[in-house]
């Protein structure tokens, strides 16, 4: 089970995240977030990233090919695009800059669920309100379920993701707020907890 945890603010929560076990992380870029991150700060954590892990830069309202620039110039390993404000034009626009993409979005948006369909290499399923911390509908699923490559996210937390992971059986799983005390703040023992349940639910594969 692929565990990235987003939404991270300070060295300290990369070093948890990483002794925890986490697969990636992730950095936000977003003028609406709580957990959008400035430019130098984004520099500084950035640059503290080690490279047994994959560093996501997120965005979701940064021009397609100002976010692929900056995750060419910071050195991230992906690049998120989350929500339908970035279509297949957005998409291909920054993989002539940036090839490795990620792209996020919703049920309630009705995409098409194929991973890779616009070039992007891991999809991403999250609540309507990404970042709110609410859970949605696990069932719509049965309907709409990717294969390959595909990371669950929204209202996870160490309580729940192991459950959420039998239903959904994902490739991966994606946390931010089920991991913190307030909001954009992590707590660092919800995080050692959640990779550890995610671990227990669904072993790492060789």
């Amino acid at each position: 089970m692929f565990v990235k945890v987003c939404g991270l603010g300070t060295v300290a929560d990369i070093d948890v995240s990483v002794d925890a076990g986490a697969d990636a992380l992730g950095l936000v870029i977003s003028g609406t977030s709580v957990r959008g991150l400035d430019r130098d700060r984004v520099v500084r954590l950035a640059a503290h990233m080690p490279p047994q892990v994959r560093s996501v830069l997120v965005v979701n309202d940064t021009p397609a090919t100002e976010a692929a620039r900056i995750a060419t110039d910071l050195g991230f390993g992906a690049l998120q695009l989350h929500g339908s404000a970035y279509g297949e034009q957005d998409f291909a626009a920054a993989s002539a800059l940036f090839p490795r993409l990620w792209r996020a979005t919703s049920l309630s948006e009705r995409p098409d669920t194929r991973v890779g369909a616009y070039g992007e290499e891991v999809l991403l399923l999250d609540s309507p309100r990404a970042g709110s911390g609410e859970s949605w509908d696990l069932t719509l699923l049965d309907e709409a379920r990717p294969d390959g490559t595909w990371l669950l996210a929204g209202g996870l937390s160490p309580r729940n993701v192991a459950e959420a992971i039998r239903l959904a059986r994902p490739w991966g799983v994606d946390v931010s707020s089920g991991v913190e005390s307030a909001p954009g703040i992590k707590d660092h023992d919800r995080i050692r907890a959640f990779v550890a349940a995610a671990r227990e639910a669904a072993p790492l594969e060789a």
